[in-house]
């Protein structure tokens, strides 16, 4: 535009005979020039590097990110207007003014993050603008330079009562004389020459009829497997779902309440069989890592995750599963995975008392069939809804399992 009007006006000031009029008409035209020339866009010489104290967040803890610039050019670096970018689940997008920087000069910024949800979240890039002192152009560039920032589930306190193990004595399962004489953290073997008499264990020498001793080493520890359903079709509702993040809200709990109890978790996601992290035991911090970025999947089924259970309640297995009451042909492939005399437990999510129009009317009728399909097959479960907390579903399936223990 400016281009255009300045070489009207400076052909109609030569046309009339104005001087003044042609050099206003030449100073528009070469205004634009100038100013392109003055914002020509170059890779800035700038270097990022962000610190995020802690690393790892909880929902609505409060974390502090360092970002520290520094010119590795050797000019001096213009004034830009920054913006950082990043998920507004975190806060507000910081804007600030970067001042010139020296030759091997360095500034640092802080500000603070927060976010209710659980997530991965990348910080970064930052975008980097400049205007030229006429106002007539501006440059944006990004400082490609990103960091993750990890907002972990929210964990539920399940209790300090111990869990059960299946005790099969395959699949790192307890030894029989464990089974019979406890979880202490010593086994039972025979007695031999030169044991110590104070290490006699009366109870299984009593059991046996033969002397038994403590020896030092653990036993075999248990072993559970988590399974996650992570079908987007089968929770109610786009975008946020409350239902999926119950369910990875549960699994989480439970992850920390197993290992807790000396348990070797196994984590099954459609993610973690896709990559065949599956078959490798999870600490805590891991599986949360992998569940912060647990995302519900259009395409996804149950079979996989079915097929990838069997693997382990072949051997004999805790096996836990959070699973939506959605499709009867996915839910009986998951029932028939668990195995005679083996324990399956379920959380089963009733869809249809998530979504608002059927909020508070309590458990639907074909929710009730499909979670019949898991109890009939030797599962025992606990249908929940928005309003039941983790704590007490779990409660329930401890009630249950300990009743089925009993008869």
């Amino acid at each position: 535009m400016f281009l255009a009007l300045g070489a009207i006006t400076a052909a109609a000031g030569m046309l009339l005979g104005y001087r003044d009029v042609t050099r206003i008409g030449v100073l528009l035209a070469v205004l634009p020039l100038l100013a392109m020339l003055l914002v020509r866009p170059k890779p800035p010489s700038i270097r990022v590097q962000r610190i995020v104290t802690p690393s790892r967040l909880h929902p609505d803890q409060q974390g502090e990110v360092e970002v520290h610039f520094g010119n590795v050019g050797q000019k001096q670096t213009p004034l830009y207007l920054a913006e950082e970018q990043f998920d507004y689940a975190l806060g507000d997008r910081p804007r600030f003014l970067l001042p010139r920087l020296a030759p091997q000069e360095t500034r640092r910024l802080r500000y603070t993050v927060r976010s209710r949800h659980r997530g991965a979240f990348a910080i970064g890039p930052i975008t980097l603008r400049r205007r030229d002192p006429f106002g007539l152009t501006h440059v944006a560039m990004q400082l490609p330079a990103t960091v993750e920032l990890l907002v972990l589930p929210f964990m539920w306190d399940l209790g300090d009562r111990r869990v059960a193990g299946q005790g099969r004595g395959t699949e790192g399962e307890l030894p029989q004389m464990v089974s019979l004489h406890g979880e202490d953290d010593v086994s039972i073997r025979q007695y031999r020459d030169g044991d110590e008499l104070r290490r006699v264990h009366w109870p299984a020498t009593a059991h046996r009829g033969e002397i038994m001793v403590r020896q030092e080493d653990r036993p075999a520890r248990r072993r559970a497997v988590l399974l996650l359903d992570s079908r987007a079709g089968a929770y109610p509702g786009t975008g946020f779902q409350p239902a999926f993040e119950w369910a990875v809200s549960a699994i989480a709990s439970l992850a920390r309440h197993l290992i807790k109890d000396g348990f070797v978790v196994h984590l099954l996601t459609h993610r973690t069989v896709e990559d065949g992290s599956a078959g490798v035991a999870v600490d805590l911090q891991p599986a949360l890592a992998a569940l912060a970025r647990a995302r519900a999947d259009q395409d996804s089924s149950l079979e996989p995750l079915a097929a990838a259970a069997h693997s382990f309640t072949s051997g004999g297995v805790l096996l836990i599963s959070v699973v939506v009451a959605h499709d009867r042909a996915e839910l009986s492939n998951l029932a028939a995975v668990r195995e005679p005399g083996s324990s399956a437990l379920a959380m089963v999510i009733d869809p249809d008392a998530y979504r608002s129009d059927q909020s508070g009317a309590g458990h639907s009728e074909q929710s009730r069939r499909h979670t019949e399909i898991l109890r009939q097959a030797g599962w025992q479960t606990v249908l929940v809804g928005p309003e039941d907390s983790v704590p007490g579903a779990w409660q329930q399936l401890r009630a249950i399992r300990r009743s089925g223990m009993l008869t």
